[in-house]
């Protein structure tokens, strides 16, 4: 059962990032603006001056954009992946179903680096995101993903199966 559980939340967190990455590309150019928004500092009256620059070119907005989603299909990919493989190996030995969440354990800690890392570092300290209701929201989901993510990873690489 425990095998079982483990191999839903990695499931999970590729979905998670697949659907993110999907529901980008059916917004596309209302994701680039919003991204667009946030690294161009608009909208800071609580900090209005920043020790780091704007990002004000729809060129390199649309660099970080395609990163982002590429990132989220990287998780979604490695999450399914590692579902699969989680499942395929739940009847073996624990020596073996522990080498099969490798690609779970990747999905996670890449969800880590596009929501924490991107989000919540760069977005939120960096180009201090928190100042707009838009960067708000997205940093809270970022927070929320992230640590979903972190608690998964640790439930499923360290405890026993």
């Amino acid at each position: 059962m425990l095998r079982l559980l483990k191999t839903l939340l990695v499931l999970f967190i590729g979905l998670h990032a697949l659907i993110y990455a999907l529901q980008n590309l059916a917004n596309l150019e209302q994701a680039h603006a919003a991204l667009g928004y946030v690294l161009s500092n608009e909208g800071h009256q609580v900090y209005p001056s920043s020790l780091f620059f704007a990002v004000t070119s729809p060129i390199l907005h649309w660099c970080a954009l395609w990163l982002v989603i590429l990132g989220e299909f990287a998780v979604g990919y490695f999450g399914i992946r590692g579902a699969w493989d989680m499942f395929a190996a739940r009847n073996d030995t624990s020596e073996q179903f522990h080498v099969a969440k490798s690609n779970g354990v990747v999905a996670a800690a890449l969800a880590l680096l596009v929501w924490f890392g991107f989000f919540m570092t760069f977005g939120a300290a960096f180009f201090q995101m928190w100042q707009t209701e838009l960067g708000a929201g997205s940093m809270e989901g970022a927070f929320m993903y992230s640590m979903a993510s972190a608690i998964t990873m640790m439930f499923v690489y360290v405890t026993q199966d």
